[in-house]
């Protein structure tokens, strides 16, 4: 009997022990975006910061997001990045930024890169082959996902010391030797990709709609990124993926069943909208865009990456402290009577922007809170957030 018990404890302790390591999931995401001697790239630093955002939503349990790094630093943070693997059920690396291929292997560029000769390759970048190395502990996938192949400026400029070496256009071709791994490319080999005109690239854009969704397989999910971008660029840009996983589904989405059920029927809508008005608020780029966007979406994978863009503009994303019940009943200060002057329509100014709130937002107090905020807080005489942000 006691045998029987001893057994079962350990069965349970095995079990219990390999449904923590089936949830260990780590990530690696680097953006490098502020080059020194060539002209800055856009949009890795956002890409980087919304792809972080979204594989903590998504469950992962480290997520180590690091910004321009030089050499030193690339090669650091990729080899303590192999500690956070040991352990790990599935490992992703996402990196933003130059990459280059030379004598048909890959490599990324660090910002502080000059690469005035082809022999500088190997001593001023860090080569795609060490990120796959640091991932190889990995049990169930290694994942490495590429925005690496924009239209590279050091190869222009680049002098060549070697005939038989040459610098390609885009990233090479890459097959990986270990199985279980995949690697995607923003573009397919030998081809490059566009950096955007939007806040994000078209390729993360793309990842950001596709990549985690629940019970999706990842390889249906870049499917979808496939799609998506190529219809974006009007078939311009393809993205593709190299490597192969085994026969049963690997999600990168770490939400129970149960969790699955309750989320499904609306993440597709609600995060379609907010990645929607995200973009057309990045396009303004105020801190009143911002904050217009952050009452519609308190809440949220891109209220996050709102609160970090507002963040870069040196001003935080404070949460509305005053009530709509507040706001009607109160009776103009002498020191406020400029807010709450009469509009052409009739009512405070105040009055007519809540109820042009409640008429086209019934029901959504954080908007109306927000609106009742910005106006009775603010000294400039005249003003109105519902005048400037929706009009009367």
């Amino acid at each position: 009997m006691r045998w029987t018990a001893f057994i079962l404890a350990i069965w349970l302790t095995a079990g219990l022990n390999s449904q923590s390591a089936a949830q260990n999931r780590v990530a690696l995401v680097i953006g490098n975006a502020k080059y020194q001697n060539v002209p800055s790239l856009a949009n890795p630093a956002n890409d980087a910061d919304a792809i972080s955002a979204l594989l903590k939503s998504a469950g992962f349990q480290s997520v180590e997001k690091v910004e321009n790094l030089g050499v030193g630093g690339m090669r650091r943070a990729i080899r303590d990045f192999s500690d956070r693997t040991r352990d790990a059920e599935i490992a992703v690396i996402y990196y933003a930024g130059h990459g280059i291929e030379a004598g048909g292997v890959n490599y990324l560029v660090p910002v502080d890169a000059m690469l005035r000769r082809d022999l500088d390759v190997e001593d001023e970048t860090v080569p795609l082959d060490r990120l796959l190395q640091v991932m190889e502990p990995a049990k169930r996938l290694r994942l490495v996902i590429l925005d690496a192949c924009r239209d590279n400026p050091f190869v222009k400029s680049m002098a060549r010391t070697m005939a038989s070496r040459a610098i390609g256009r885009g990233l090479a071709r890459v097959e990986p030797t270990s199985s279980d791994t995949l690697i995607a490319f923003a573009a397919k080999a030998g081809m490059t990709a566009a950096d955007g005109s939007q806040v994000h690239s078209p390729f993360t854009a793309a990842l950001l709609k596709h990549l985690v969704i629940p019970e999706l397989d990842v390889r249906l999910a870049l499917g979808r990124v496939r799609d998506d971008v190529l219809k974006t660029t009007s078939g311009k840009q393809e993205p593709f993926v190299y490597g192969s996983l085994g026969g049963s589904i690997v999600t990168l989405a770490s939400l129970s069943k149960d969790e699955r059920m309750e989320s499904a029927p609306s993440i597709t809508d609600s995060d379609s909208l907010a990645a929607r008005d995200y973009e057309a608020t990045a396009r303004v780029g105020t801190v009143d865009a911002w904050d217009a966007f952050l009452a519609k979406h308190p809440k949220g994978l891109y209220s996050d990456l709102a609160r970090s863009q507002k963040a870069k503009l040196g001003v935080p994303a404070a949460k509305p402290s005053t009530t709509v019940k507040d706001v009607p009943d109160q009776k103009p200060r002498k020191k406020e009577k400029q807010n709450n002057t009469k509009s052409a329509s009739g009512g405070t100014e105040v009055e007519c922007c809540l109820a042009w709130y409640r008429r086209h937002y019934p029901g959504q107090t954080n908007i109306i809170n927000a609106c009742a905020a910005r106006v009775a807080t603010n000294t400039t005489p005249g003003f109105s957030y519902c005048s400037l942000k929706r009009g009367p």
